[in-house]
Parts: structure tokens; sequence; C-alpha cells
């Protein structure tokens, strides 16, 4: 099959990706052949092929097809299998597998399993034609929705439900989401849905355009939001979805006391603490968080803003990524 394989770690510009051949996946008797229709590309993909995650340990091993956000139909199922049937539209998300045995697996809380694999990460991901994955870590993809504008939802859509639900927003409190990127775009319509007073805060003016669309109460330019704030007041919930220490100060002052500042960012940042609050982190979700933005998405109640690609064009679009030229998600279609 063709499939974007990470080579080496290192800028983006200087050829770590090779868009070559690769064997097909083997399956396995737990396992299900997806044969992938569209995969999101995530910033956080692009940190990982440049080196910013070795620290955690990712990738773990070179080379690997990167792509955690993955639409697809069933090709053949694997002797085990259960529930799951050839023809069928399927997705995989971040979490890949987990243990199923460990307290958090137990409890709900797979996302949070010690053994857990990732997907793009620590196995072969989406930037492929073809992907073999546990059939019980895969989800139906609800026939109203798109393979290319359901691909999100497989990771800044089940991020952002979770990010909101850990961050407790309640309705009628007022919720401030700085970065309005591929996760903040999803993040701002669930803290809609919850009932909150929203408001989008972001460097770039076409990321306002958008939150604007998607029914955000105010749209800010970065520079901005302070006066903004000093006249309207405080925010009981700040959700940090910019990779940069900048927001993460910003998030502090914008915060009231007693509030919430929601980290839902990887990287080295730092948080002061000049008055008392409660600082939340949150990433991706569980299988059930996984269904609950599906069925959420079903009924209409939140949109994924996509620019498809085709699947030779990844360097292109780290490049764009790169320089914050996409608004909402890049979606590679092979």
């Amino acid at each position: 099959m063709k499939a974007q394989l990470c080579v080496r770690i290192g800028p983006i510009e200087e050829g770590v990706m090779a868009y070559t051949s690769v064997p097909d996946p083997q399956l396995e008797p737990d396992k299900v052949l997806i044969k992938i229709k569209a995969c999101g590309v995530c910033h956080s993909n692009l940190h990982m092929v440049e080196g910013d995650f070795k620290v955690f340990g990712v990738p773990s091993k070179l080379p690997i097809i990167p792509g955690h956000e993955i639409t697809g139909v069933v090709e053949e199922v694997g002797k085990e299998v259960k529930d799951v049937h050839v023809g069928q539209r399927v997705g995989v998300q971040v979490l890949y597998e987990s243990c199923r045995r460990c307290e958090y697996c137990l409890t709900g809380n797979e996302h949070l399993c010690e053994s857990k694999r990732t997907t793009g990460e620590t196995v072969d991901g989406g930037y492929a034609e073809y992907i073999a994955a546990p059939y019980d870590f895969i989800y139906a993809l609800p026939d109203n929705i798109g393979f290319e504008e359901g691909a999100p939802l497989f990771c800044p859509g089940v991020t952002a439900y979770r990010a909101v639900r850990r961050a407790g927003v309640k309705m009628g409190q007022r919720v401030i989401v700085i970065g309005i990127g591929g996760v903040g775009h999803m993040s701002l319509q669930f803290a809609k849905l919850a009932g909150a007073e929203t408001i989008a805060v972001d460097r770039s003016e076409g990321q306002l355009r958008l939150a604007e669309e998607l029914g955000a109460d105010k749209a800010i330019l970065s520079g901005d939001v302070q006066e903004y704030i000093s006249k309207k007041g405080k925010a009981d919930v700040v959700m940090v979805h910019a990779p940069s220490q900048a927001a993460v100060d910003q998030a502090v002052e914008l915060v009231k006391r007693g509030g919430v500042i929601l980290m839902a960012v990887f990287g080295s940042t730092k948080i002061f603490f000049p008055l008392e609050y409660s600082v939340v982190s949150s990433v991706i979700g569980s299988r059930h968080d996984m269904n609950e933005t599906l069925k959420i998405a079903s009924m209409g109640k939140v949109r994924v803003r996509y620019t498809s690609y085709g699947l030779g064009e990844l360097d292109d679009v780290f490049k764009k990524l790169k320089g914050g030229q996409i608004v909402g998600r890049a979606v590679l279609v092979p």
C-alpha cells in the first residue's frame, strides 16, 4: 500500500517524511482491516515528527506511519472479531488499544491506561491506504456523517468533548477558548452546547471568523482580549488550546478567582498561581467519550470545519500547519 512514512525526526523542511510503498497490515485474529477513506492531520503529528515529543518516548519506533483520526470501511475481519462486519463504516481514534484489565480500563478510563497504545505514535497510523485495528477499539461512523467530515471527530472532536466535561462547564458561565484550531473550534461548540457564553481568542483573524460562523458570542484578537475582559469581567473557565507559554500566561490573567483553567496542550509550559483557581488537564478521551461525541455530531449539534488534501500532499499540509495557514482541520484522502 501507499503510505506517508516518518523515516527520521527533524524539521519537516528537511524531508523527514517519505511517500512510499510499504507492506499491507497483517490481519490478526482480534483485528479488522480497514480501507482508509480519510485521516485528519493533527498539530501533534507535526510536533512528533519534528522531535518535540522525544521526551515522552514518542514516536516509540522509526520508521512509523503517523495519523490518528481515521475513518474508513471494514474490508476484512479476524476470526475472533465480534459485532463488526465487512462493509461497515468505522473510525479509529488516538486510543488504539489498552490493556482492558487495569483500574483505569475497568472504570471506563481506558485513555489513562499505563499500557495503552496510541495510533500513529506507538503503532502505525492513518496516513496510509489501510490500517488494522482491534475490533473493540473501533467505532461505528453514523450514516449521516461523511468520511472526511467525520475523521476530525476522532481526535479534536473527542478531545474537545472530554475537555469541556473536565472543565465542568455549566449553563450561564463565561468560557474563553484560547486557540481556535482543530481542537479549539470544537471546544467552542461543546461549551456553547453546555449553555455557556463563549469567547474565542486567537492571533488569526481567519480563525476568529470561523469562531463567529460556529456561534461564538464574541471573537477577539489575542492582543485585544484584556481590554474586553476589563470591561465585561473575567471568565469562569479558560480553555488553553494554543501550545505556547504566552497563551498560558494569558489564561492566568483572564480567569476569575475560583475559576478553572483547562490545559489541553502538549509541551513544556509553566503556570503561576498568584490567586486561587483550579488547573485541570485533559487528554483525548475514553471509548464512552468517543461514542458520545459521535452521537452529538450525528444530531447536527457540532460541525467540523475541514479542508481535504491528497495523501501525497502531506509535506505541503505540514508546512501550512506550521505556518498557521490551516483553518479548522486538514484531512488527507488516500
